[in-house]
């Protein structure tokens, strides 16, 4: 497989992934940098893939520490193995934040099952409710207020393939735009 086809072939992976709930590309981790300077991990799901620009979606609450650390910080990694294809994924990038009301907001709000919507009513996330108090409940829609989405812009993928034998890894670099502007092979 060329280089070219390696980068083509993990993108469509990544795409595929977000129609896919087997994929194991589905849920990847979300490498973020908290105030104190602490790597913070989390899993999440990918919800787009737009390949020609390399922007990779995914959505979070907008109360989350999460949020917070990526407003401070829009510097992060997006990490992803498959186990069927013994395949990992290792981006680098940054992100963009689309507030709650925002239009590609609503645009994707408007695409959530109600099962989905509903994970964003209730109390912020983290948060522990008081020793007499509920934890908050609200309709589905009351977590329209709180949705937000996080668009990550890869400048680099990191490509590793673990095999019995001659385990490869191809790394690549992206213009600001999309554009594939070096590729190679690396020393695993």
């Amino acid at each position: 497989m060329s280089l070219e086809e390696v980068d083509a072939s993990a993108w469509s992976s990544l795409e595929a992934a977000t129609n896919d709930p087997r994929s194991g590309f589905r849920f990847v981790n979300l490498c973020s940098v908290d105030a104190a300077g602490r790597p913070q991990a989390r899993m999440v799901v990918l919800r787009r893939v737009d390949t020609a620009a390399r922007l990779l979606e995914i959505h979070t609450d907008a109360r989350s520490p999460k949020w917070l650390e990526l407003s401070r910080n829009p510097f992060v990694s997006i990490l992803g193995f498959c186990a069927s294809t013994r395949i990992q994924l290792r981006l680098a990038g940054s992100v963009q934040l689309h507030f709650p009301g925002s239009d590609l907001a609503e645009k994707a709000w408007s695409g959530l099952s109600v099962w989905t919507r509903s994970t964003y009513a209730g109390g912020p996330p983290g948060d522990e409710p008081g020793d007499n108090e509920p934890v908050p409940v609200m309709d589905e829609a009351g977590g329209r207020a709180f949705f937000g989405v996080v668009s990550f812009r890869a400048e680099s993928l990191d490509w590793f393939e673990l095999r019995r034998a001659d385990n490869r890894r191809a790394c690549f670099e992206y213009s600001h735009l999309g554009a594939l502007m070096v590729s190679r092979w690396i020393n695993p």
